[in-house]
């Protein structure tokens, strides 16, 4: 444990005991919301199936999509219903920076609700090129997505990438999206954010790879990982998910560069309240609001 010593920081530490995806113990104590706001996503992972349903729990996955407006106004309903909550999360359920509807979203929240922590999960495409505007509508937790740091490994789980309204595909694809992630991470962590890696861990394609894409990471300033198993579905349908031995062997060898974070649970991105003590989202949204969309774009 000593090697990674260094890099829990006082920030850290404060960030932790309140945010429920950074800390075992604020798992079981402090809630968060998560706004399903962002429509579209500009990578395609081969592992990756978006839904609406209220069916499953898993990311990419909401009951409804809403606009910035009602899901600010949704916050002061879930901050009634659990009391706990310390954080406002927007995970999806598609990418928070392929559309603006995520930054909107936080900065008016930002405005009402300036005690919460703003929390943004992404694939790191474009981070870099908002990570000013996020810091400046109160975003303090960022959560990136990078599965490899090598292109050759890379391509085999990210199908293709559209950047700028062009698409790239294979060892291209890769290699834009892997120095974009790196880049964004960099950014976030200089500006003075928390930021957090999750890596999905796919056997046979990069489960080796899990030591280089922590030791990566840390070097870059991010303060944490957690590695979840793989949803076998879509193009990986037909593979089989890791088990609890080779979950378990990933993040120790992680853990020799950051701490690992084990508590995550696969939240949906309209997830509402304690994560260790179940979802409140049936709770939290009239199953009379109107759907704003159905369908998903990748570019």
């Amino acid at each position: 444990m000593a090697c990674f010593e260094a890099k829990v920081d006082t920030r850290f530490e404060k960030i932790a005991n309140l945010h429920p995806c950074f800390s075992g113990g604020a798992n079981m104590s402090r809630g968060r919301v998560h706004l399903p706001v962002s429509p579209a996503c500009n990578i395609q992972c081969r592992f990756c199936k978006r839904s609406f349903n209220k069916s499953e729990q898993r990311p990419g996955v909401a009951g409804r999509l809403l606009t910035p407006e009602q899901a600010a106004q949704l916050v002061d309903k879930a901050l009634t219903l659990c009391p706990e909550i310390t954080v406002v999360g927007i995970a999806g359920p598609g990418d928070t920076l392929a559309t603006t509807h995520a930054l909107e979203t936080f900065r008016l929240v930002h405005r009402r609700h300036p005690e919460l922590i703003n929390c943004l999960s992404t694939n790191g495409l474009l981070l870099e090129r908002y990570a000013q505007d996020l810091w400046d509508a109160g975003v303090r937790t960022v959560t990136v997505t990078v599965n490899a740091v090598e292109p050759e490994i890379l391509q085999y789980i990210c199908s293709h990438v559209v950047l700028d309204g062009r698409r790239y595909e294979g060892l291209e694809a890769a290699s834009i999206l892997i120095e974009a992630q790196k880049r964004g991470i960099r950014k976030m962590a200089e500006l003075g954010a928390v930021v957090k890696v999750n890596v999905v861990l796919i056997p046979d394609i990069n489960d080796f790879h899990i030591p280089e894409i922590a030791r990566t990471v840390a070097e870059l300033g991010a303060a944490i990982i957690n590695i979840i198993p793989l949803i076998p579905q879509h193009e990986m349908a037909d593979l089989e998910a890791p088990d609890c031995a080779q979950l378990n062997e990933a993040r120790e060898a992680a853990e020799a560069f950051l701490p690992v974070f084990r508590h995550c649970q696969h939240c949906r991105a309209d997830a509402c309240g304690i994560p260790g003590r179940g979802d409140l989202s049936h709770l939290l949204y009239d199953e009379h609001q109107s759907i704003i969309q159905e369908t998903f774009s990748h570019g």
